[in-house]
């Protein structure tokens, strides 16, 4: 007997968008905040506007109560999925990693080993990130959300962030930049960039643990 085969689904167009919760619309609200602290970032390079310096970092505020409020929504809708946590993840490498990278950059610390610190900071951010990924279910231990961090979570950044931009108001940044700069070998080091050296290392800690609220 010859068996009728099934449907083939029928795919639409911006059917992944359609799929998305409105936990993933407030993500994608924490992404476009570091991005547009990247794009302010590079234009405060261009016209030295401090202004624009200051707007780049309040937008890591601004993404933290995103990231704050999609878990939220999240538990309360019951929509946790495996395409939110991974969208929330490549979020937070934006706007806690390569935004705070890009501002301190803007700011002044761009020197050699300023620029290797800074790129160890973003690898600490991707490497934390994905860990807690993996970690995630174990971490739980069949709870709704995990009961502790491994490291200090990424958003800590915004600290960092706070930092620069009190330099920043205090006229403290560029050439005289807290801390001035160190000349070791070929490169120059601003000792500024130790904290984010420091935040990174912090975050990729196994034996730092930090309670979840």
């Amino acid at each position: 007997m010859a068996t009728t085969p099934s449907p083939v689904p029928v795919r639409k167009h911006f059917s992944m968008i359609r799929g998305f919760h409105l936990a993933d619309v407030f993500t994608l609200g924490n992404a476009a905040c570091g991005v547009g602290a990247v794009f302010l970032s590079m234009a405060f390079m261009a016209s030295q506007s401090l202004a624009q310096f200051l707007w780049a970092a309040a937008l890591a505020p601004a993404a933290f109560v995103f990231d704050v409020f999609d878990g939220r929504i999240a538990r309360w809708r019951q929509t946790h999925s495996a395409l939110g946590r991974e969208l929330d993840s490549l979020a937070d490498v934006i706007s806690f990693g390569v935004a705070p990278a890009a501002l301190a950059f803007a700011a002044g610390l761009d020197g050699g080993w300023d620029c290797v610190l800074l790129i160890y900071f973003v690898g600490c951010g991707v490497s934390r990130l994905a860990r807690y990924n993996v970690t995630a279910e174990a971490l739980s231990a069949g709870a709704d959300k995990v009961k502790y961090f491994e490291g200090t979570p990424i958003p800590t950044s915004v600290v960092l962030v706070g930092v620069l931009a009190w330099a920043a108001w205090q006229g403290r940044i560029g050439d005289a930049v807290w801390g001035g700069a160190w000349v070791l070998g070929p490169w120059q080091l601003h000792p500024l960039t130790l904290l984010f050296a420091l935040s990174g290392t912090l975050m990729i800690s196994k034996t730092l643990r930090i309670p979840k609220f």
